[in-house]
């Protein structure tokens, strides 16, 4: 069996780590979740009158096999045992309660992994959760992953970027539902009785996003002609270093969310906005981490200058060709990054090339992000329905809107006499199409943008090889 050595920060010494997915009682795990996911509704429970259900006591006894197999599992981690005796206590309940709704409650409260963000440390998570990005139903999943947490991204957290629940992460293996886009380990995707009062950590697999960013950046690299300074291009081949690059990125982005002139929700997930909100909001996030990250550079940090490029590039790229159509923010947010670029002559498609202003790109994009704060810190002044127009004032100044938007005429082609949230019903799904740049950038990266399904590190790198 496999061995690693990880620093154990709780001890402060180094111990003897066996990979879990050695273990012969991984298969064993993984195998009896599959078996259990397809018995499993929408909201996680077991419909035993269902075509195609188990009987009551074969679902017993699958589960079991589960339980059984995290006990053999958890000696290896000790760091997880309080979590592990929760989570076997949880699947119990659920098959005596009959296989209701599940309830994960107890062992989500028993998992607190960013209490020791020891660097390659390994957790085995065992949830009822639908995977953003990925399956939206509430299924049994495992996954075994590991702890990114390098001495300078620590050091950096502790002095300049304080984000005590963020934990970067790798997979090491998974069941279905994250073959899938999900690039996420967050604790409100998990089926619980009630949800905590607020929630200890937060995770981001950064071995998919730097396996993407590689395979869908060397391909537009490639079809639009990119020259790539050689730094860069090094960058763009180096699966670890990109994943340093996204960890740092992710770490800032995060804590963005909760600094800054906000609203009342910065993540505004209690109110209802035109998607446009939400583009800008995440925007302004990545936006903020090129910011520090040029700071960074001049500091003297080598991971500052490659995650300036894995922001320009995962937004101009990847972002708004990925995904429908249907209020896609993140598109929303590539697109109006490329259209700013453009419009300040940063990025110019010309001769069939795409050629870059790589000394410029910096201080562009940083004005850019200084329009955004701007919106939001004049925001706080303004009523609701006003910021909204303000905010679509911004992007339209950049994106050309649907010619059939009633938006886009202003606030004379709307009911005002309605609250703001009804008033969302008059934005059209597609709000800002993609531009004729995009729409042919889409096609020649459809296969592509499909091959990232379910992409990890070793897909990257053999692929690579």
């Amino acid at each position: 069996m496999t061995e690693i050595l990880v620093q154990d920060a709780a001890a402060g010494g180094i111990a003897t780590d066996q990979r879990v997915v050695d273990h012969p009682a991984w298969p064993v795990l993984k195998d009896a979740v599959e078996e259990i996911r397809p018995w499993q509704s929408k909201d996680g429970s077991i419909d035993f009158e269902a075509e195609g259900a188990p009987s009551p006591q074969a679902a017993r006894s699958t589960l079991g096999r589960v339980i059984a197999a995290v006990e053999e599992l958890s000696p290896l981690l000790p760091h997880d045992a309080a979590y592990h005796r929760a989570l076997a206590a949880d699947l119990r309940r659920w098959a005596e309660d009959g296989f209701g709704v599940p309830d994960f409650l107890d062992s989500l409260l028993a998992f607190q992994p960013a209490k020791d963000r020891a660097d390659g440390l390994q957790h085995l998570v065992v949830f009822a959760m639908y995977t953003q990005n990925g399956n939206p139903d509430r299924n049994l999943e495992a996954v075994v992953l590991r702890m990114v947490w390098p001495e300078w991204l620590a050091e950096l957290e502790a002095t300049r970027y304080d984000n005590p629940l963020f934990c970067g992460i790798t997979f090491e293996d998974f069941t279905s539902g994250y073959d899938t886009n999900s690039a996420v380990l967050f604790p409100e995707t998990i089926a619980v009785r009630e949800a905590p009062e607020r929630f200890s950590w937060g995770g981001i697999f950064c071995d998919r996003e730097a396996a993407r960013f590689r395979r869908v950046t060397e391909a537009s690299v490639e079809l639009l002609g990119v020259e790539l300074p050689e730094d860069i291009r090094d960058m763009v081949a180096d699966q670890q270093r990109c994943e340093q690059a996204f960890v740092l990125w992710d770490m800032v982005h995060d804590r963005t969310h909760s600094h800054g002139d906000l609203p009342f929700d910065p993540f505004m997930i209690k109110q209802r906005q035109p998607f446009w909100m939400y583009g800008l909001e995440e925007l302004r996030c990545d936006l903020t981490a090129f910011k520090e990250a040029v700071k960074l550079e001049a500091d003297g940090f080598a991971q500052g200058r490659d995650v300036q490029y894995a922001v320009l590039f995962d937004r101009m790229f990847r972002f708004p060709v990925t995904g429908e159509r249907v209020r896609n923010y993140d598109g929303l947010g590539g697109q109006l990054l490329f259209a700013y670029l453009h419009k300040h002559d940063v990025v110019r498609w010309t001769d069939n090339t795409l050629k870059i202003d790589w000394d410029r790109a910096p201080q562009i994009t940083n004005q850019l992000c200084a329009e955004i704060e701007k919106l939001y810190r004049d925001g706080i002044d303004r009523p609701k329905l006003v910021h909204w127009f303000a905010a679509y004032d911004l992007v339209s100044t950049y994106l050309a809107p649907h010619p059939g938007s009633r938006w886009a005429k202003g606030p004379d082609a709307l009911d005002l006499s309605l609250p703001p949230r009804k008033l969302v019903d008059d934005v059209l799904p597609d709000e800002f199409p993609l531009s004729m740049f995009y729409e042919a950038l889409s096609k020649k990266l459809k296969n592509v943008i499909a091959s990232t399904k379910g992409i990890t590190a070793a897909d990257a790198e053999q692929a690579a090889a």
